[in-house]
């Protein structure tokens, strides 16, 4: 049985799972890095959103931060596998709904410049 080998150096979690991933059926964006900015509208500042995206960012694998923003928005900005983004996101949209009025969400090249998920002050 042959095995993938995928070098994800910035998330050693996400490194070991690549590797040993069966090439027979590899699900390439489990192993692909991809990079998301989301920016959530509403009230989303001084509810406690940051420390629950944070919250909800931690059984997944992905890597970044959260952080309010001057204009009263949040961001969110994330690196990871596409199924792990989407789950968070939907997880952040199902807990904070009635804080959410608009989330815009814009793909980007990963860095891979995080080394775990932050709330930056």
């Amino acid at each position: 049985m042959a095995q993938a080998h995928i070098s994800v150096a910035t998330n050693p979690t996400l490194a070991l799972h690549c590797a040993l991933v069966n090439t027979s059926r590899v699900d390439t964006d489990s192993c692909s890095i991809h990079r998301r900015v989301c920016h959530f509208t509403g009230r989303v500042q001084g509810v406690g959103f940051r420390y629950t995206v944070h919250n909800l960012a931690m059984p997944h694998n992905v890597s970044g931060y959260v952080r309010n923003l001057p204009d009263g928005r949040v961001e969110l900005v994330m690196e990871g596998p596409g199924s792990d983004m989407d789950q968070l996101v939907d997880s952040i949209r199902r807990k904070m709904t009635h804080f959410i009025r608009q989330m815009d969400m814009q793909e980007e090249p990963p860095t891979r410049a995080f080394t775990g998920f932050s709330i930056k002050h």
